[in-house]
């Protein structure tokens, strides 16, 4: 509103342009960045100098509004930045730091990993921005970091820095070297100074730095210490003392409960796709399910696994009866759309997928993962079988990243790989069907002339959203995908 008024009351001329109710002319910025300053002077000044610089003066303003051509929003004065928790995915809010690839007073180059977080997605590496030096680290390995929140602070050259202070306001405000405590962003330490000042029970930001840039050394602290009376014997001695007690008082529970029969119990927190899954799993199970269970003779699979063994020109490639299967599932999948949907609860609607995306339960040291194998429809039993070996190696390695986790529209649980021989599966939502299958184990059965004979018995269990799918459905669908594993000889009359 105050350059308005000023520029109402002037007339604008031919190339540089001023307007001064009082005082002289301000120089003209020598910088290339659009700035918008503010001083104590009493004066307006609106420039467009020939090098396109602009430069705005006005009076009273000078703490109220900074800008630069560049963001600000994670910046801090004397070069210290912050490192926040970027956005990893949509709908993501958090995520669990896993481990840090640096640590405090270490070099930075841009787009260097800092560390490795953990959403309910992905595992995901965070790189720096900046080339400087780490100045603090905010948070351990193990702790959940909100979007947004400072990972770690960084000391970083004025150059890449963006302007946030005018060059008057630099001038007329110099900063306080008396004490640290300017330094909003953290002191400037080592480590190895931190440690010694936490030794001596020291506040380094009470400290006075001598050294560089008002970095703390170690005998800033020594002076520290020995000006307020700190003696460090003592401290260490009745620590030492208090913590010879307090063990003496520990292994004396510990002696007691064990003569007792009563152990300690350990608390062992959920991170990670584990959280994920008591989240998913909640929601799961409010919605109402029905099951149903089907045996499927695949001694036929076994032949079928055993002549793509011995034909096997493809190095490195391992066949088992799973991408055959999933093969399979996507054939009786073309025939009954509705198993391969999604419900909209809000608006009480039936998503037909295009794609057949199957999802495929993993259990890894980390937790269940289900990432799916996309466009299933139109892959090859080989191609499936390549894509199931990277995404296996993938969640063993704790690498998959948000597209192989997300988009699912059917999911298969191979509980035979491990064990038993049936299951009981809870749909993964938003899809509407999950299939668990057992082990493939031979038993006798009975021909329609009475003969016993042995066969290679599968039982699967399909776990399916009763609001959408009824048990005639399923059981024509469990039908066709029965058919496809018996004679898969069928497959190749039906895929394109």
């Amino acid at each position: 509103m105050i350059c308005r008024r000023i520029l109402l009351k002037r007339v604008w001329n031919n190339g540089r342009r001023w307007l001064v109710p009082s005082s002289s002319l301000s120089p003209v910025p020598t910088t290339a960045d659009y700035k918008l300053h503010f001083s104590t002077h009493i004066m307006a000044a609106f420039s467009f100098p020939q090098n396109n610089q602009f430069t705005l003066k006005i009076p009273y303003m000078e703490n109220i509004c900074k800008f630069s051509s560049n963001a600000v929003a994670d910046l801090h004065t004397n070069g210290i930045v912050d490192v926040p928790l970027a956005q990893t995915g949509e709908g993501i809010a958090e995520c669990e730091l896993l481990k840090w690839f640096i640590q405090e007073g270490d070099e930075v180059e841009e787009f260097q990993p800092l560390c490795e977080v953990q959403s309910d997605k992905a595992t995901i590496e965070i790189t720096s921005r900046y080339k400087g030096r780490v100045a603090q680290v905010l948070h351990v390995p193990g702790s959940i970091v909100k979007v947004g929140e400072t990972l770690l602070k960084m000391a970083v050259e004025d150059t890449q820095v963006p302007l946030v202070t005018l060059s008057n306001l630099e001038k007329e405000k110099q900063p306080d070297t008396k004490s640290n405590k300017d330094f909003t962003g953290g002191v400037l330490s080592t480590p190895a100074v931190r440690n010694l000042a936490k030794e001596h029970g020291i506040n380094i930001n009470d400290v006075q730095g001598s050294g560089k840039d008002g970095r703390v050394l170690k005998e800033d602290v020594l002076k520290y210490a020995t000006q307020e009376g700190i003696i460090k014997d003592t401290l260490v001695t009745a620590t030492a003392d208090l913590g010879q007690l307090l063990h003496r008082e520990k292994s004396s529970l510990l002696e007691s409960a064990q003569v007792s029969g009563h152990y300690e119990d350990t608390i062992v927190p959920l991170r990670g796709f584990q959280r994920t899954m008591v989240k998913t799993m909640s929601m799961a199970a409010k919605v109402p399910h029905f099951h149903y269970v089907e045996e499927i003779d695949c001694d036929a699979l076994r032949e079928l696994k055993a002549s793509f063994q011995t034909n096997n020109l493809e190095p490195g490639i391992k066949f088992t009866f799973l991408p055959v299967l999933i093969k399979s599932l996507s054939m009786a999948l073309s025939k009954y759309p509705m198993v391969n949907s999604c419900f909209n609860e809000e608006s009480v609607e039936v998503i037909l997928r295009g794609s057949h995306n199957i999802g495929i339960a993993m259990a890894t040291p980390n937790g269940l993962v289900v990432p799916n194998i996309k466009n299933v429809q139109s892959l090859s039993i080989l191609e499936i079988t390549k894509e199931l070996s990277r995404l296996q190696q993938l969640s063993l390695d704790n690498k998959l990243s948000p597209a192989d986790i997300s988009g699912g529209t059917i999911t298969l649980s191979n509980i035979g790989a491990i064990g038993g021989k049936f299951g009981a599966p809870i749909v993964n939502l938003p899809e509407v069907a999950i299939i668990a299958m057992g082990r493939i184990q031979k038993l006798p059965r009975v021909a329609d002339d009475g003969d016993v004979y042995s066969a290679s018995i599968m039982t699967v269990n399909i776990g399916a959203d009763h609001r959408v799918l009824d048990g005639a459905t399923v059981a024509r669908f469990c039908n066709e995908w029965k058919r496809f594993i018996e004679k898969p000889e069928l497959l190749m009359l039906h895929m394109k």
